[in-house]
């Protein structure tokens, strides 16, 4: 190996990677899209032109017997941005009183919250222990469980625990707690984790037998410890969660227009404004998701959209 074959392994190691592939620059980010539909394909009832839609950002692109999937944002350009392009199927209408803000902190973080909470089957009465539940994903399982009926129990950092008992949680454990000594062992049914690190450990010993683990990220650190005999002599179920299942947007589009669940909005910013926005989101004060508003069309957008109806 020479020089530039050290030069070209060190650049490989700096390529930023995507979900499934090396990310596409330039790039739009944003995940959550929430907006009109103003001009349509091929194809697409143009009766649909001046819906209010959520978009699903989780897309099966092979079929739904297929767990292959791409993203929003991450295999494609995403919602940060004044207009999107997506597949008319992902395009979802809602009906609501609710502002764009307010849905615009739906789809990834309710989706993917909703996707653990119906491969796990939370039901009515069962006890749900949620780690990080302060974040986007972590509220709205704290809502989506309960909507179920079950007890849960949240796990978040001491400056956020009045919020989360005002959005339902039956109890709240400051994070790094033990949480064998807290909750004692054999007391949940199933947990919801997105954060793992070292506080996966205890994670088995508080379930109960046949009790369900699911989960969708690791920001505490992937690397974990796991003492197997509590995984196989308690019959447990550990469950993955990347691609959404067929019922998981159109569920939350119920919820959504029945008034089950409620946004959790901690601010917004103009779209101008991404990187205070960032910044913002970084030091992690915030409970909820934050929103970035795109500006209004001009007189020349309009025209141009208006000439595609014709």
């Amino acid at each position: 190996m020479d020089e530039n074959d050290d030069e070209k392994s060190s650049a490989a190691e700096e390529l930023d990677g995507g979900w499934n592939e090396q990310t596409p620059f330039p790039f739009i980010q944003g995940t959550d899209c929430c907006g009109r539909i103003v001009a349509v394909g091929e194809g697409v009832d143009p009766a649909r032109i001046g819906e209010r839609i959520l978009i699903r950002s989780c897309i099966r692109k092979d079929s739904w017997g297929s767990l292959e999937n791409i993203w929003m944002a991450s295999d494609f350009d995403g919602a940060f941005a004044q207009y999107v392009k997506i597949t008319a199927s992902e395009a979802f209408a809602v009906e609501c009183d609710w502002s764009d803000a307010e849905l615009g902190t739906i789809p990834c973080a309710y989706g993917t919250a909703e996707n653990m909470v119906h491969r796990a089957g939370v039901s009515k009465g069962e006890h749900v222990l949620v780690t990080g539940a302060s974040g986007g994903v972590g509220s709205a399982v704290v809502q989506l469980a309960k909507r179920r009926g079950a007890t849960v129990t949240a796990v978040v950092g001491k400056n956020k625990m009045d919020v989360l008992k005002e959005i339902g949680a039956d109890r709240v454990i400051e994070r790094n707690s033990d949480l064998a000594e807290v909750l004692g062992e054999k007391s949940v049914d199933v947990v919801i984790d997105n954060v793992a690190g070292e506080g996966f450990t205890q994670m088995s010993v508080v379930m109960k037998r046949g009790g369900r683990y699911a989960s969708s990220g690791a920001i505490a650190g992937p690397i974990v410890t796991l003492d197997m005999r509590n995984f196989y002599l308690k019959d447990l179920t550990f469950i993955g969660c990347t691609a959404w299942d067929e019922p998981v947007f159109p569920n939350l589009i119920s919820y959504i227009e029945r008034g089950e669940i409620k946004p959790m909005l901690a601010r917004t910013y103009p779209l101008e404004d991404i990187v205070t926005a960032q910044k913002d989101f970084s030091e992690k004060k915030h409970v909820g998701k934050i929103v970035l508003l795109p500006p209004e069309q001009t007189p020349l957008q309009q025209d141009y959209i208006d000439s595609l109806k014709q």
